[in-house]
């Protein structure tokens, strides 16, 4: 998962674009970059690390021009490198930049393709610079002299068909302006918004709306389905719908996990789909678990906490803070490597033991993945006095590998795969396991003015909306992006630099 803004105003946007990836940091803790154009100049930032430890005083400096594209990413293709910190860029035709959020499932044939017949080098094994590639192909073959609108929408156009999985993107072509769009399903997200100044109207695309909400945009809508929008250089809007066949099914993890409670997409409050999924938490529980013998419920910080509260209030037990967070440690899930994830947990909560001494707590959380956060917080839990420890997950069990764009590649990875709830409690050492059902997680997120009636719930249904899943395809991904892929593949590349330097 990653996040994405761009924008075109009147004035410097280094500050502005700056200030949006900070908002969307939860989305990406990896890397942080930024690019903008001066003119016929591109200047760019990327690195490692925060956005706020990536860009300092000299970097913003440098960052000069009214329009611009910002990325924080964490890696679900390739790896951690620097090197795959985007923005990418390619010099032809016009000088294109693009960052990505998602996953493209049909990466590896493309590669092959762009590389054999469409002539163009790849230089990492990042997704996102094969999508890059393939629009900058599909426009140069489009293209003679000065790049139209038409002739965007027309490249984007051949990119859906070229492409499958669930993307977001936004990209800068030189002269031209902030070109955004989604895949034909909608997956992954991404709203645009508007503020008046002095000098005129300024646009920016951003993954969440609490981007715009950060820099006082107005929000106008999410980009439909296949939708491109261009912000040209003169800040002028042009939109054109790019995909013959387009099926709205966003990725409902967002609502789970992903996005900030303050965030609407496709019309949705997150905050008030997290309410309802403690409603429903709520309602099982008094349907299967009327005797129950519950004193207090405690969240596992932060996502589950709107949950928590509302399942809470309608058992009519206490709700407590039982666990306190230090705010300087990352998101956990989204850790590169399951060994950090498993040295964080402790680092990053801490249990106030009165909270849970001698008492039957019920712990909720928005979901369960691989399960070694669950097992060290109910473990954190005993340690401080809990009688009996009872664990509530907002989502449902989590079975399936999620392709379009979550770090959930491999099936053995995740407790829940080929385990009934009962093994999942005793593997994660829970007295009770209480998950929401798929049914009642869809009836919790959807609203009635929303404009989708679907949603992509494949990590829990096994269902993928794209249809462009197979065995082999899983089978393969296992192989390529497992947690002891990845720390193979870092070993020998941390091996290849040191032999490089000589030691």
């Amino acid at each position: 998962m990653c996040g994405i803004v761009g924008l075109v105003g009147r004035s410097p946007v280094n500050q502005a674009i700056y200030d949006a990836l900070t908002v969307l940091q939860h989305r990406g803790q990896d890397a942080a970059g930024i690019c903008t154009a001066d003119g016929s100049y591109l200047h760019t930032r990327r690195a490692n690390g925060l956005v706020r430890d990536v860009f300092q005083t000299r970097h913003m400096v440098e960052l000069a021009g009214n329009m611009g594209i910002g990325h924080v990413r964490y890696p679900t293709a390739g790896d951690s490198s620097s090197s795959e910190s985007q923005p990418f860029y390619v010099n032809s035709p016009f000088g294109i930049c693009l960052g990505h959020n998602g996953n493209l499932t049909n990466a590896a044939e493309l590669a092959q393709t762009l590389a054999r017949t469409d002539l163009r080098h790849l230089n990492t094994g990042s997704d996102s610079e094969v999508l890059l590639n393939v629009l900058a192909h599909e426009l140069q073959g489009r293209c003679n002299g000065p790049m139209r609108p038409q002739d965007l929408f027309y490249a984007v156009r051949k990119l859906h068909e070229r492409c499958r999985g669930g993307y977001a993107v936004v990209a800068m072509v030189l002269g031209a302006g902030v070109v955004a769009f989604r895949d034909p399903n909608g997956i992954r997200p991404l709203v645009i918004g508007r503020r008046e100044t002095v000098n005129g109207t300024e646009y920016m695309v951003a993954s969440e709306s609490v981007a715009l909400d950060a820099l006082r945009f107005e929000l106008m809508r999410d980009l439909r389905p296949g939708e491109a929008v261009l912000i040209d250089s003169a800040g002028q809007l042009h939109t054109a719908d790019c995909a013959n066949s387009v099926k709205h099914t966003p990725c409902i993890f967002e609502y789970v996990y992903f996005a900030r409670p303050d965030s609407i997409i496709e019309n949705i409050s997150v905050y008030k789909a997290r309410l309802r999924m403690g409603e429903k938490l709520a309602q099982q529980i008094l349907r299967d678990w009327p005797d129950h013998d519950i004193d207090v419920v405690v969240p596992v910080p932060d996502t589950s906490r709107t949950a928590a509260v509302t399942v809470a209030h309608m058992l009519g037990v206490k709700n407590r803070e039982g666990f306190i967070k230090n705010r300087y440690i990352g998101r956990t899930f989204i850790m590169p490597w399951q060994q950090e994830r498993q040295k964080s947990v402790r680092q990053k909560l801490n249990a106030i033991d009165l909270e849970f001494r001698d008492k039957n707590v019920l712990l909720v959380d928005d979901s369960i993945v691989r399960g070694t956060t669950s097992k060290q917080i109910i473990e954190m839990a005993r340690e401080a006095g809990a009688k009996k420890v009872y664990f509530a997950s907002a989502a449902p069990p989590v079975r399936f590998p999620n392709v379009y764009g979550i770090d959930m590649p491999s099936a053995s990875e995740l407790i829940a795969h080929g385990r009934t709830n009962v093994q999942v409690a005793e593997l994660i050492g829970a007295d009770r396991l209480i998950y929401q059902e798929l049914s009642d997680l869809i009836d919790a997120v959807y609203y009635e003015s929303a404009s989708i009636k679907a949603f992509d719930t494949s990590c829990f249904s096994g269902e993928y909306v794209a249809g462009d899943v197979n065995d082999a395809y899983l089978a393969r991904l296992e192989q390529e992006r497992s947690d002891g892929a990845k720390v193979e593949r870092e070993t020998r590349r941390a091996e290849t630099a040191g032999a490089g330097r000589g030691y």
